[in-house]
């Protein structure tokens, strides 16, 4: 019999969690499991735009690979709903989503109150539930992280599944302490993410008005305080005062002059007049951009677990250069370079890695193995099955075969 299998999104936005977590339930619908999404939200208000359910393409990926999404509607913003914000209407939909499924897994912790106010109703089937946890500082879940610790206490979440060794730790310094927990690094698909032939590189450096020989550092966010868009800046302002060359590419959610923060960290950065930013706000063509890339560049200032940005850009060929957050500098140590907050040093990372290129590319292609989505999906696979096993047998539950890989 096949496992079936709800994912519970709070809504489909641009972020690395949302793409990871697509990419899981794509491969594992298309090998077997039958796997369904219950979305809180259809449309959602972050990092200054509108970002709307059928316009993304992460939706777009699971309707087209045969998953079902359903959704109550609403529009996501800063904070998770609570229990008790549910009406009766958007119950009776959760509730017809949850009722036939052998596993729940909630993408991060923001749909819990979701489940625990089906429980409160009576309308929680007894499955195992799997949260899927994404960062590493759960305090600024706000509430969310509340309705997680309390549920992993009760029984209602049985499983945690944490992207990175800091994540695990973190929430089990909050008070998260489940019936199981399992690490499953991040992976990607390497067919997808890939050096760049040189006709690609010079196509797309010709859409985007980059010179050919030009070098270029390529920054993939959200403008969130999280990830300091304005560090990112002001390491653009020092290192195009020593470089005449370097062409500067951000994307993400928010990214754009049209947002009028973003506007505002240009001019204070002092780099609102040069031709060599390239804001181009949220992409769909990420493998195309990372190719181009000399650096991928990372300034989260918190936050972070496994940047799914850095995978990608190494993959494709380009040199990560991070601040040390999360498993950051786990994952580029040997291939790229750990900076602190400072811009000058950001900068200067920077320079080296633009002035001496070839010894770091060679550390990038050995790499891969590593990051592969194939290991990931199988962990996925394993950790579903066991949770549902457990269920099955309780007896069993966390010992012997049943007892997870860590």
């Amino acid at each position: 019999m096949s496992i079936r299998v709800l994912s519970l999104y709070e809504g489909f936005f641009a972020g690395g969690a949302r793409i990871l977590h697509t990419n899981v339930v794509r491969a594992l619908h298309a090998s077997g499991q039958r796997h369904s999404v219950l979305s809180i939200a259809s449309s959602a208000k972050r990092e200054g735009t509108i970002q709307r359910m059928e316009s993304d393409a992460r939706y777009q990926t699971l309707t087209a690979s045969g998953v079902p999404v359903r959704t109550l509607g609403r529009t996501a913003g800063a904070s998770a709903p609570s229990p008790e914000s549910y009406t009766d209407e958007e119950l009776a939909i959760a509730a017809a989503a949850v009722a036939d499924v052998d596993v729940i897994l909630s993408l991060k912790e923001q749909p819990v109150g979701l489940l625990r106010a089906l429980r409160d109703r009576g309308l929680m089937p007894d499955v195992p539930v799997i949260v899927c946890l994404h960062r590493s500082d759960p305090r600024h879940s706000g509430a969310a992280l509340d309705h997680l610790v309390d549920a992993a206490r009760d029984g209602l979440v049985t499983d945690v599944v944490s992207c990175a060794a800091s994540t695990e730790m973190a929430y089990r310094r909050a008070g998260v302490h489940p019936e199981r927990s399992v690490v499953i690094p991040n992976g990607i698909d390497l067919d997808v993410f890939r050096p760049g032939t040189q006709d690609e590189i010079s196509e797309t450096k010709r859409k985007l008005g980059i010179p050919e020989d030009a070098p270029v550092v390529v920054y993939a966010a959200r403008f969130d305080p999280m990830k300091d868009p304005s560090l990112f800046l002001r390491a653009v302002a020092e290192h195009e005062r020593e470089d005449e060359r370097t062409h500067y590419v951000m994307c993400g959610a928010g990214m754009t002059r049209e947002n009028a923060a973003f506007a505002e960290l240009l001019e204070e950065s002092g780099v609102a007049g040069t031709h060599r930013v390239h804001a181009l706000g949220i992409r769909d063509d990420m493998p195309a951009l990372y190719r181009i890339a000399d650096i991928v560049a990372l300034t989260s200032s918190f936050g972070e677990a496994s940047p799914l940005c850095l995978l990608e850009g190494m993959a494709s060929g380009a040199v990560p250069v991070t601040t040390d957050v999360g498993d950051a500098a786990v994952e580029v140590d040997g291939v790229g370079r750990v900076t602190t907050h400072l811009p000058a040093d950001v900068a200067g990372h920077w320079r080296d890695v633009i002035d001496e290129p070839v010894p770091h590319r060679d550390g990038i292609d050995a790499l891969r193995d590593r990051i592969g989505a194939h290991r990931m999906i199988d962990d996925y696979r394993d950790a579903i099955a066991t949770a549902y096993a457990a269920r099955m047998t309780p007896a069993r539950a966390g010992a012997g075969a049943d007892a997870p890989r860590r």
